[in-house]
């Protein structure tokens, strides 16, 4: 990957990893699933209004809405509001790598190179020792929808990459136009109708969840899995987490330990070495 990419896919990182602050301060305000409707209600309106077609085959859009926007948004904000708290859930969620790589390999038949392998391994070790030291403190059903969230986030990385939109932007915004009527019809069966006093804060917490890390934020994930291999594109988000828990302890005190530190050691590089490729491969893919 080059570095002004890799660069943009640490960054991204960074704005999925507060996401999860912001999201714990929307659900205040909200219920999860009219929360994830609202969240891509207000990404598709009035952006859908200025774009032109997806330049995809409808059904990659509805895949990719039905994996990513409905599967791993209502499972996850429901898990969050079940009881799982924000720096737990940005790390059991980063298993989406795990099922990125599974799911490429099966349905696209990437190759899995040994050096991804070690790199994932390491990653994932630091992962470990951050389950270590946090615990498994939500219960087990919290838990296990996370889970669910992270395998259809997977799924849906497969499915974007497939798709291929020339547009990642606009291939969002209709993406959030076929994901809030599913939510807002699932909101309306499952959580009734809401009695809402939503605050400010509330609604900047949609703003955040909408334009920045929804819009902005899985536009640029599109444009990355269209320039390299699912499985090379999905470790990155292994370093969501370490922003996650490092904007928590900022605006909310949680501390960070020596473990954690050592764990966010081991995940930047594991992402780092798994995400690269070797000098000599560089070397030799620049004298041609």
């Amino acid at each position: 990957m080059r570095p002004r990419h890799l660069a943009l896919a640490v960054g991204l990182a960074a704005v999925w990893g507060f996401n999860f602050v912001v999201m714990q301060v929307g659900l205040r305000h909200f219920p999860p699933l009219l929360y994830a409707g609202i969240r891509f209600t207000m990404a598709a309106f009035p952006a859908l209004l200025f774009v032109g077609r997806p330049g995809v085959p409808w059904r990659w859009v509805a895949g990719v809405a039905a994996t990513i926007g409905v599967g791993q948004f209502g499972f996850l904000l429901v898990g969050m509001r079940a009881g799982m708290p924000a720096g737990l859930t940005s790390l059991v969620l980063q298993t989406q790598a795990l099922f990125t790589v599974l799911f490429a390999v099966t349905l696209l038949k990437e190759r899995l190179t040994a050096r991804r392998v070690l790199g994932l391994a390491v990653a994932f070790g630091g992962l470990a020792l951050v389950a270590l030291d946090f615990g498994v403190s939500g219960p087990l059903g919290a838990f296990a929808l996370c889970l669910a969230a992270a395998a259809a986030w997977g799924l849906g990385n497969v499915v974007q990459r497939r798709a291929a939109p020339p547009d990642s932007l606009r291939f969002m915004v209709w993406v959030s136009a076929f994901s809030a009527p599913p939510l807002l019809l699932l909101s309306l069966w499952l959580e009734g109708v809401p009695a809402l006093s939503p605050s400010v804060e509330g609604w900047l917490s949609l703003v955040y969840v909408a334009f920045v890390s929804t819009l902005g934020g899985f536009g640029v994930w599109g444009w990355l899995l269209r320039r390299y291999d699912a499985s090379t594109v999905a470790p990155y988000t292994l370093l969501v987490p370490v922003f996650g828990m490092s904007s928590a302890a900022l605006m909310t005190g949680e501390p960070i330990s020596w473990l954690k530190l050592l764990a966010a050691a081991l995940i930047v590089a594991g992402v780092l070495y798994a995400g690269t490729k070797p000098r000599r491969a560089l070397a030799a893919a620049h004298s041609r």
